[in-house]
């Protein structure tokens, strides 16, 4: 295959992965979008096989194994991981992406001659420049992306964790890896290539480990843009332009995703790119559980409560996922409907471990796309509102994200369900919520808390009805 058909090929595969993102811009559309990247990747691997096919048989066995092996753990996983799981099965991508980044670079610098890097026996300046940033980034984006699975799947504290010093040290890192990356480009050192991926490896880690469990979504999406600036990195060594275009169209599509989700969420888009957010050390302290009384209720104080409404607002957070009540809660939703009552469905930016998670979980149980609202868009009609439903989202509506400085949710847009005649709350228990802090909503007047399991909790509703 020549150069030419090649580069159109890969170009063809570029216009499949914007179409790809364009599809998955809207719920309606995600399945044809979704259907664009499957036949865009294929493309784009089966042109890089037949334009620069594998040297020899054991080659060859090696591609195919790595596309058995990787295919069918992708086909299980897909299968096996519930939606509940789907965040830091994300996260877990990431780092395998930044850990492909490393391992290229590595073959590179160990291979030039196989991509044709050479020039008077040594590696062009160029290359060695991309390889090693490609390489940082790829670390960078591994051990971060592993301290994010970590907390999302609970094997580590979702509060934020401070660091002593923990600027100064990053700073540091920083400045030696740029030193370390000009040495590497001078001589051409595998001793300092391997050093730059150690440090980047640890300023990955650090970088993360402050970062609180309220602004999780946001890590993904920056870990997601991180993935895939170090793929372009390694595309512009390899001359592979499949993976210029794939790692700038994640890149920059993550960036724009953070960018937008820091604005809704009242955080400062450099900080986050710095690991910097996630609370001070003054918020950083444990969420204590407080014992002052509560108002409990019933599932057929709820049932009779939201017949007698007019307007509803559903507001679903991790509690729902957890549990898989959106089948539950869509039958609920639907049988007030045919009561007369207005239902909408209030979804904050960050409900949930990653962006979108509750549009997804809502999607699957066929919820309408008409009757689901972003924060921004809904905000205003809780005064108007008989009732809020919460459904397990704890973060996303404590008012002391408003009122307490020395929160670690402190300045975090809030969907505003104190503000509705009633807000009726499932919960498991009094606990505070992922970012260690008690939801001052708790103990309101007009708040009814309901106890337990909030599929059950739905299905007594139901029962009640």
């Amino acid at each position: 295959m020549s150069q030419n058909v090649s580069a159109l090929l890969y170009i063809v595969a570029g216009v499949l992965f914007i179409m790809a993102l364009r599809g998955l811009s809207h719920p309606t559309t995600s399945r044809q979008g979704n259907l664009y990247g499957m036949i865009g990747m294929a493309l784009a691997v089966l042109t890089t096989l037949v334009g620069h096919p594998p040297a020899g048989f054991g080659a060859w066995i090696l591609v195919i194994l790595g596309i058995g092996i990787g295919g069918g753990a992708g086909a299980v996983i897909a299968k096996r991981v519930p939606m509940t799981a789907m965040p830091q099965l994300v996260a877990a991508f990431h780092s395998l992406v930044g850990l492909a980044a490393v391992a290229g670079a590595a073959a590179t610098l160990y291979a030039p001659q196989a991509v044709g890097i050479l020039e008077n026996g040594h590696i062009h300046k160029q290359s060695l420049f991309e390889m090693a940033l490609g390489a940082a980034i790829g670390a960078i984006t591994f051990t971060g992306s592993v301290i994010a699975f970590a907390k999302l799947d609970g094997r580590m504290s979702g509060k934020p964790i401070m660091l002593p010093q923990r600027h100064l040290i990053n700073i540091g890192l920083a400045v030696a890896l740029v030193l370390l990356l000009v040495l590497f480009i001078g001589n051409e050192s595998k001793a300092i290539f391997w050093l730059i991926v150690l440090l980047s490896f640890a300023l990955g880690g650090l970088l993360i480990i402050p970062i609180g469990g309220a602004d999780m979504p946001v890590v993904v999406s920056m870990l997601n843009s991180y993935s895939g600036w170090a793929a372009a990195g390694i595309g512009f060594t390899l001359g592979n332009l499949a993976l210029i275009i794939t790692g700038a169209l994640v890149g920059s599509s993550g960036a724009i995703l953070s960018y937008i989700m820091c604005h809704a969420m009242n955080r400062s888009f450099v900080s986050v790119i710095l690991g910097g957010f996630g609370g001070d050390p003054a918020a950083a302290g444990p969420g204590q559980v407080e014992t002052r009384p509560v108002k409990q209720g019933s599932a057929d104080d709820a049932a009779y409560i939201m017949k007698n409404a007019e307007r509803v607002i559903i507001v679903p957070g991790y509690g729902m996922a957890v549990a898989q009540a959106q089948h539950s809660l869509r039958e609920m939703a639907d049988l007030l409907k045919k009561e007369g009552v207005d239902v909408k469905y209030a979804i904050h930016p960050v409900a949930g471990r990653m962006p979108g998670h509750m549009n997804v979980l809502l999607a699957e149980a066929n919820v309408p796309y008409d009757e689901v609202f972003e924060l921004e868009d809904i905000n205003g009609e809780f005064p108007q509102a008989d009732v809020a439903f919460v459904i397990g989202a704890n973060d996303v509506t404590n008012p002391a994200a408003k009122t307490d400085k020395a929160s670690p949710i402190y300045g975090m847009p809030i969907l505003d369900v104190e503000r509705a005649k009633t807000v009726l709350f499932i919960k498991r228990g009094m606990g505070s919520g992922y970012a260690g802090v008690e939801n001052e909503v708790f103990f309101r007047d007009n708040t009814m808390m309901l106890f337990g399991d909030a599929k059950k909790v739905v299905d007594n509703i139901l029962k009640a009805f």
